[in-house]
């Protein structure tokens, strides 16, 4: 005969178990409507199974930790090449990737960011195509022809008319930023209409072969460091997926969604949202990294390491330029 709500509760409480396993005995118990002599002898097991994973006192949990990792990463892939991954963006994978996490690099080989966006853009692709262009940084060789007109002494820029109306970016636009950028003299003739001239202030070849690579290197439009953006739709919404990750500027986008973005950029997560999301993420990225090769590692494992390179409020490498050199034994240090 099933019991009441009230005797569950009675019979939970006090245990010595996590909260979360308590609530989810809690609601298995109710549903599968049990008696009072099959909820003894669940919390019996339950109690048995709990003592039996919990760790012995003065346990060498970090070389067991050490070991548990060490082992199946023999036998991850030895590859330092991309490969297309998700979406058609070039993903560090295998044993270079974990290397990465634990060296608690500032910047990852390949950088990348999963961003959902908010209902106007996520149900419209013409939307979220305007929005990846916001996003995507542009640059003047995707926008124009430029010659180096020796004989005038200037830079003749030819722009494309078709790709400024794609990208949504007008020839002002681009005059005002080349202007900034280049502390020269730009033009905009009347004829043709396309057309952009860049003198140098003083009348040198050496100035204007300067400018002449300058040039490339200024943002026109977009945010500088996402070289690419690739739109796909998931379910019933479309994602944006980049090759490059700028956290902080992307946040301040109208239109992307802040609760749901991701970056595989440990550090640039630690400088905006703080050292608990950190860590949250070298646990996920970790396991992913070792899912994907096939490799099953007990999580707590992966959140032990986690816990160590987080435990000061900062992100630091196991290394000796990290928890290594913070040893008290000099021993300890040089192993």
């Amino acid at each position: 005969m099933a019991i009441s709500e009230a005797t569950i509760d009675s019979m939970l409480k006090d245990l010595p178990l996590p909260e979360k396993m308590v609530s989810v005995l809690r609601e298995d118990a109710i549903k599968a409507k049990v008696s009072k002599k099959e909820l003894e002898e669940i919390i019996d097991r339950l109690l048995e199974e709990y003592e039996y994973a919990c760790v012995e006192p003065c346990e060498a949990v970090g070389v067991v930790s050490a070991q548990s990792i060490g082992e199946p990463g023999t036998q991850m892939t030895m590859r330092t090449f991309h490969y297309a991954g998700v979406a058609e963006i070039n993903v560090t994978l295998g044993l270079p990737r974990l290397i990465e996490i634990v060296d608690a690099r500032k910047e990852p080989s390949t950088p990348m960011m999963t961003i959902a966006l908010e209902e106007e853009f996520s149900n419209d692709r013409d939307n979220a195509r305007k929005l990846a262009w916001e996003i995507q940084s542009s640059h003047i060789e995707h926008l124009a022809d430029v010659t180096t007109d020796m004989a005038n002494m200037q830079l003749v820029i030819d722009l494309h008319e078709k790709t400024l109306i794609q990208r949504d970016i007008g020839i002002d636009d681009i005059a005002d930023k080349l202007r900034d950028g280049l502390g020269a003299t730009v033009h905009i003739p009347e004829i043709p209409d396309n057309q952009i001239v860049v003198r140098p202030n003083e009348p040198s070849y050496r100035e204007l072969l300067q400018l002449a690579k300058k040039v490339h290197e200024i943002t026109l439009k977009g945010i500088e460091g996402i070289k690419r953006v690739v739109i796909r739709k998931e379910g019933d919404e479309y994602t944006l997926y980049t090759e490059g990750s700028k956290l902080q500027k992307v946040l301040e986008i109208e239109g992307v969604d802040a609760t749901r973005i991701y970056t595989n950029n440990i550090g640039e997560i630690y400088s905006v949202f703080g050292i608990e999301a950190a860590r949250n993420a070298i646990i996920h990225e970790a396991s992913e990294t070792l899912r994907e090769q096939g490799l099953t590692v007990d999580a707590r494992h992966i959140m032990l390491v986690a816990d160590i390179m987080t435990c000061d409020g900062e992100v630091k490498q196991i290394g000796i330029h990290g928890i290594s050199c913070e040893k008290a034994s000099v021993f300890a240090r040089a192993a």
